[in-house]
């Protein structure tokens, strides 16, 4: 992974529509808010009908941002036309990420029609059932995991397509959530572990799902439920018509369920709502934890600076600063660094040898606020540590009192197999010190370092259940079984 900001990247966005008009443009909107999960690519199929009234699908993909894969207007309104549509974000966790075969929405036709699937997430039994397949005959046209899903369907011998769907999902592992469009419906599921968030929405007689509800927001969607682990949605007219949605059930039921803990620290948006509650609520509780466990005090009695790294960390930091003012120690929120929004997909990417460029092009301090004093830095993961040393040289530049970090999860330790992406566990700076804290601040250079714990963590989603999360890239503990070979394979361990 090269990874130009040294932070955790996040899986994929998925979108679909059943029922509206202009379902294109719709999907457009959707993909543009989830844009936050996926910038190396996107695409849109559609379901449109031809002269004698077959079904038949547009397709439009292509490297990078939503707007410019759609810069052309006439794409959304005279080439994707249909009432029906899905659509999707991409950064690669699998497969290689140049390879613009890997770009969803895969298309394909098979014995019942068209089929169009997107993917969010991570399987893990993806190299056994690609070799079996592969053994029988199958044909793959990319290396992307998510190929699996549709030469399963294609290859079952039910003839019901909601059945053909949950026989396939059956045989899969891991993390995933899916939106499939066929001729006449769009079919959403999440897997048994709940490992990733998806959503289910009402929108002027049509109904749309979503990874985040911040893609109902911009539609002015309704939000009606989160789709729950293990469930298979089915829209069709039908649905539309009646209102009533049809719910089937996986066959395969977790024990516990394992929501990614990442989706509340860093991942989803403040404003979407995820596993049962808000976002922007959970991180201003995990600012209040790590303030109650890890406060900062000004050795001479002065108000401490409180800033956070822009953007995913703003409303943790909001947090911790409420909860050292209501445990009496002077400090303030400040805006103590700004980061850029206008790095264009093509600017010239540094090297690792490089790499201090590439932070002083997306972060400026501001030394008003940061010269002489004690400072906070909020963030909310640390993976190789190598980025946050830059931002740490770049902010003693403003030449404050002392620096110290506060992280608002627990050192990342192993590597997530269920779409998370990090670099290999011997690139991870928790790991390579063995765990040791104190090695870190050393190599960071700061006054203090602390971090979150994993019971920290858990306090902080209490609301939401702390048994349902899964923490696997701190603590070690799979929720579910992983191949050998796909771990030697996919994270060099």
């Amino acid at each position: 992974m090269n990874n130009k900001y040294d932070k955790p990247i996040s899986f994929c966005g998925v979108f679909g529509i059943f029922g509206a008009d202009d379902a294109a443009l719709k999907t457009y909107y959707g993909l543009h808010s989830l844009q936050h999960r996926g910038q190396e690519a996107a695409g849109i199929v559609t379901r449109d009908f031809n002269k004698n009234k077959k079904p038949f699908f547009h397709t439009v993909k292509g490297e990078g941002l939503v707007s410019e894969v759609f810069a052309d207007s006439k794409l959304l309104t005279d080439t994707l036309k249909g009432n029906a549509a899905i659509g999707h974000n991409r950064y690669s966790t699998t497969g290689s990420a140049k390879s613009k075969r890997n770009i969803q929405p895969f298309v394909v036709n098979y014995r019942l029609g068209n089929l169009a699937v997107a993917h969010n997430g991570n399987l893990t039994n993806e190299n056994e059932i690609r070799h079996e397949l592969v053994n029988e005959g199958a044909i793959f046209q990319t290396t992307s995991d998510s190929e699996v899903i549709l030469h399963l369907i294609a290859r079952s011998r039910l003839e019901n397509q909601v059945e053909q769907v949950i026989e396939a999902v059956s045989k899969i592992e891991g993390a995933f959530c899916f939106v499939l469009l066929m001729d006449d419906k769009v079919i959403a599921v999440r897997d048994p572990n709940g490992f990733r968030p998806l959503a289910l929405g009402y929108l002027n007689g049509s109904y749309v799902v979503a990874s985040e509800t911040c893609a109902f927001d911009l539609l002015q969607a309704k939000f009606i439920r989160e789709v729950q682990p293990g469930e298979v949605i089915v829209l069709d007219r039908e649905v539309v018509e009646t209102g009533v949605i049809k719910s089937y059930h996986l066959p395969k039921k977790a024990e516990n369920l394992s929501h990614c803990i990442f989706e509340y620290i860093y991942f989803s948006r403040p404003d979407s709502f995820i596993f049962g509650h808000n976002v922007d609520k959970m991180r201003r509780r995990l600012g209040k934890i790590l303030a109650k466990g890890h406060p900062v005090v000004d050795k001479d009695g002065e108000k401490v600076v409180v800033i956070s790294v822009p953007d995913s960390s703003n409303t943790t930091a909001l947090g911790f600063q409420h909860q050292l003012a209501k445990q009496n120690i002077l400090s303030k929120y400040e805006i103590g660094l700004i980061r850029s929004h206008y790095i264009g997909r093509t600017f010239i990417q540094p090297g690792q040898a490089n790499r201090e460029i590439g932070v002083r092009i997306k972060f400026n301090i501001v030394k008003g606020v940061l010269e002489g004093k004690t400072v906070v830095v909020v963030d909310d993961s640390i993976v190789r540590g190598t980025t946050s040393k830059q931002l740490i040289s770049l902010i003693r530049e403003a030449n404050p009192k002392e620096i110290h970090v506060r992280i608002s999860s627990s050192p990342i330790m192993h590597p997530c197999f269920y779409g998370m992406d990090f670099p290999s566990k011997k690139e991870l700076i928790a790991s390579r010190f063995n765990g040791d804290i104190e090695e870190i601040r050393k190599y960071l250079e700061v006054d203090s370092l602390e971090y979150l714990s994993i019971d920290e963590m858990l306090e902080a989603v209490s609301e939401a259940n702390p048994d349902n999360f899964c923490t696997a890239c701190f603590s070690g503990k799979y929720p579910t079984t992983i191949n050998n070979s796909f771990t030697k394979e996919m994270y060099d361990i």
